[in-house]
């Protein structure tokens, strides 16, 4: 079968990250299936731009961001799912349980509860070893609001985690 070179390259690309663009996706939704598919969705969107989008300096980058992007339209559409779905079945205001204090111990679902940008810098930062200025082109944001989400985020990780924990998630050993 013969491939042109735009072909060949797309599937090298493909080769070499699809394996981290679906952990990217899994760290930010939690979702193992949810992650393969975002993977997926992603580079396919990539294949549709890869003309203009292997020209680029940094098709990793935008591949995360369309990752991201991609991530957090499903964790929306998810929240307004749940929400609708409350909605229809709750016939009464019902009492929400407080958290899951040994659930919290887990780096994972700590995580899940930081908002999504701030889930996104830690991940990129932490586990993925991205510069500060990788972090803010796969995200499109500025390197001042990659610092500082990353502070804020692995504060928050550890006041509910504690110091011990949040070092193992600084040097990538409890969310890979």
């Amino acid at each position: 079968m013969f491939l042109d070179d735009a072909s060949t390259e797309f599937h090298d690309f493909f080769e070499r990250h699809y394996a981290e663009l679906a952990r990217f996706a899994h760290l930010l939704t939690g979702e193992t299936d949810a992650a393969d598919d975002l993977a997926a969705d992603a580079l396919i969107a990539l294949w549709q731009r890869w003309d203009r989008l292997r020209e680029a300096d940094h098709p990793l980058a935008y591949s995360r961001g369309v990752v991201a992007n991609m991530a957090r339209q499903r964790i929306r559409s998810a929240v307004r799912e749940r929400r609708r779905t409350a909605l229809f079945w709750s016939r009464s205001p019902e009492q929400v349980p407080g958290p899951d204090v040994a659930a919290v111990l887990d780096v994972r679902a700590a995580l899940a509860r930081l908002p999504f940008r701030k889930r996104a810098c830690v991940v990129l930062r932490h586990a993925f070893d991205l510069s500060e200025k990788d972090t803010a082109a796969a995200l499109g944001i500025s390197v001042g609001t990659v610092k500082s989400q990353t502070s804020k985020g692995m504060a928050e990780l550890e006041r509910v985690l504690g110091a011990e924990t949040t070092g193992a998630l600084s040097t990538g050993r409890g969310i890979r």
